[in-house]
């Protein structure tokens, strides 16, 4: 017996019905794409375009008219790359950068295998009280570490005082990366705690029971099995600390109203923003925020692309 042959509507049906199915994740990410668009994407877009034009001015610059834009292709650019003072705030990042990945990495990674340990106690009180100080915005924390620092407020220069040693200057221009890698390090040692803490309560407890009945001991199992366990999450949290690092500007331009011993241009983003609402050159500062995110990525994937090389020739 045949089977009757669909009618003409119920086809129009079905397939107006899946046409509606399938712009529906499309109206949910609608928000998220306008979002986008407006700001991501349109103020990179109007960077881009503000760094390839120049104001240029005729006459006395007083008449209408006298002041108006023109393209000037990669000038800004060579402007921005043969400026020494734009690679020597890079130089004085590179060492902060350094600083405050060893420490602050090195500081998360030893406090989440602690907190992960069966012997530990209060380990949701160390939780919080680690994790704490990333919830201050950066700001109030370098407020606050910069009057700790001050030698007539700061309890450390007293502290200092009272076991003889005096004339510490913890803002000089000799330890002033030290002073500013510290603040970094308070605030953002809890967060990449968290992810690697988060990393090792979702690996199964099985593998640590197996072990202790092999007799390894805790040193032992951190370092053999869950060390290697949070490789992926130690990348991920890397490559965040890098742009980061990269980044940098809130602790140095809060401090500069403290201490004249910062400059204006003490990293790439502090130059940025003096070229942009000091000197009012709009598009110098463009070039050279294009020129800052072109080596962030470069560096972030840099690191990315050698450590799956290291991790393919490992497994080879």
């Amino acid at each position: 017996m045949s089977t009757p042959a669909p009618r003409r509507d119920d086809r129009y049906g079905k397939g107006a019905r899946a046409g509606r199915a399938g712009a529906v994740p499309y109206l949910f990410l609608a928000p998220a794409i306008v979002l986008f668009l407006l700001f991501f994407a349109l103020p990179i877009g109007y960077t881009a375009y503000l760094s390839l034009r120049r104001t240029r001015v005729s006459g006395l610059g007083l008449g209408k008219g006298s002041r108006h834009e023109i393209f000037v292709g990669l000038d800004n650019y060579k402007d921005a790359i043969t400026d020494a003072e734009f690679w020597r705030s890079w130089v004085r990042v590179l060492g902060y950068g350094t600083v405050v990945l060893t420490v602050m990495l090195g500081l998360a990674l030893v406090f989440a295998l602690i907190l992960d340990s069966e012997a530990v106690r209060l380990a949701r009180f160390g939780r919080i009280s680690i994790f704490l100080p990333y919830a201050v915005p950066g700001v109030i924390a370098s407020l606050m570490w910069g009057f700790l620092y001050l030698p007539s407020l700061s309890p450390i220069h007293q502290a200092l005082h009272a076991v003889g040693v005096d004339d510490v200057n913890l803002l000089d221009p000799s330890i002033l990366t030290f002073s500013l890698a510290n603040i970094a390090v308070w605030g953002g040692t809890g967060f990449n705690m968290l992810v690697l803490y988060t990393a090792l309560r979702a690996t199964p407890r099985d593998y640590y029971e197996a072990a202790r009945i092999d007799g390894a001991s805790e040193l032992q199992i951190a370092v053999r099995i869950k060390i290697p366990i949070l490789l992926p999450s130690i990348v991920l949290t890397t490559i965040f600390s890098i742009i980061a690092t990269m980044q940098v500007f809130t602790e140095p331009t809060t401090l500069r109203s403290i201490s004249n011993t910062i400059s204006s241009t003490w990293t790439p983003l502090m130059k940025v923003y003096r070229d942009a609402f000091v000197t009012g050159d709009l598009y110098s500062a463009a070039a050279t925020s294009v020129i800052i995110a072109a080596i962030s990525l470069i560096v972030s994937f840099g690191f990315l692309r050698a450590v799956r090389k290291r991790a393919f020739a490992d497994e080879e």
